[in-house]
Parts: C-alpha cells; structure tokens; sequence
C-alpha cells in the first residue's frame, strides 16, 4: 500500500477501517487538531491523500486474519456515513466471501442529514453495532463544541439514533469526559430515557 495510506489498523483487540477524512464537523476535542504528531494516533498516520475504493478497503480487510478481532469497526479520520454505500458494499461482500465478524460504526449520527435521506435502513442486516456521538445537552452547547457544518446536526443525530435503534441490535450514544459532570449526567438522561440506548463516557485521548 502506498505510503500514508492506511486503511485498516489495529486497536485494543478491535480492527479499525479508516474509510475517509471528510467531516461535516470541526469539534474541540478531535484528535484531528493534534499537529505535533502530523495527524499521527496510534502510530498510523490517518491523513489520506486520497480515499481509497471500496475495492481497496475490501482488500486491505481480507489481507488480514479476521478471527483475531474482536470487532470490524467502521470510523475513519473524519465522518464514515460520507462513504455508506461503499461501507454497505464492503460488508455485503465479506458476508458473501463467508467472512464473519462483529461489525460497528462509529458515527456522529448526521449521515442522514448529510445525504438528505434516512440512512438508518442501510444498516440492516449488517452492523451488530452503531456508536453514535452524543458530546453535550442541548443544541447550543453541541454547536459550540462540535461546530457543525449543517444546520439542525443535534437534532438530525438523535434522531438517527432512534431510528437506527430499529435496524441494530446495538445502538451505544457517547460523550466524552471533557465535559461538566452535570452535562454528562444529562446526556445519560438523554441516552436512556429519550432514545433508549447505551450510554458510555469515553476517556479524552490527546493521541
């Protein structure tokens, strides 16, 4: 594979796909603002000088030893729902290679708004889980935190995780542990009571 293009890599136990840099988000804690490292987390340089196809995330997936993983996650440097059709096709063509694995997403939950359509149907059938970023409370503090490109994101992402919710198994929303101890207290409310999820607190990683 040529230099700075890394696809897939591993992390504690799990084998992450890096599927695109676009992000309809700019947030205060991403690990996209870390210059020191050039962009480096986990000693892969995440920075894609171009996307690769679905041909080629295919082939980097099935150069590796799949039983060795916990789980294939589907992230990227950036937004992954950028790229559902090809993720969509990827999965479906390892299912029908006899590939099994536990697949997930992790998203922060505006894909349906970046493609103008519900996305959430697509995930039938082919995800075992979502991970969905919830970061704060209310729609103000998320704009100010995440500074999202399309207007409506807070709302567009919890409504992607109720829909979504009908089509996976495991639906998880996550805020990290930058926030106030009350926000997060909130978002656990939020989680659980209005969109019946999982709810996790994830560590800030500086890289």
């Amino acid at each position: 594979m040529e230099k700075g293009f890394t696809i897939t890599y591993e992390y504690e136990g799990n084998l992450y796909v890096n599927t695109t840099n676009r992000c309809d988000f700019n947030c205060e804690f991403c690990l996209r603002h870390n210059t020191a490292s050039s962009g480096s987390i986990y000693t892969h340089n995440l920075w894609l000088k171009r996307e690769p196809t679905r041909e080629e995330i295919l082939d980097s997936i099935e150069s590796r030893d799949l039983t060795q993983y916990r789980q294939l996650v589907f992230c990227g440097f950036g937004e992954p729902s950028y790229r559902i059709a090809d993720i969509c096709w990827v999965i479906d063509q390892l299912k029908a290679h006899g590939k099994k694995i536990f697949t997930r997403m992790d998203t922060n939950g505006t894909g349906s708004l970046i493609h103008g359509r519900d996305i959430a149907p697509d995930f039938a059938g082919r995800f075992d889980m979502v991970s969905i970023s919830l970061n704060t409370d209310t729609a103000e503090k998320y704009d100010a935190l995440c500074h999202p490109a399309l207007e409506g994101s807070y709302q567009a992402m919890k409504d992607f995780a109720r829909e979504v919710r009908r089509y996976v198994p495991q639906v998880m929303m996550t805020v990290v542990d930058t926030i106030p101890a009350e926000e997060i207290e909130n978002c656990r409310r939020i989680c659980e009571d209005e969109v019946g999820a999982v709810y996790r607190v994830r560590e800030y990683i500086k890289d």
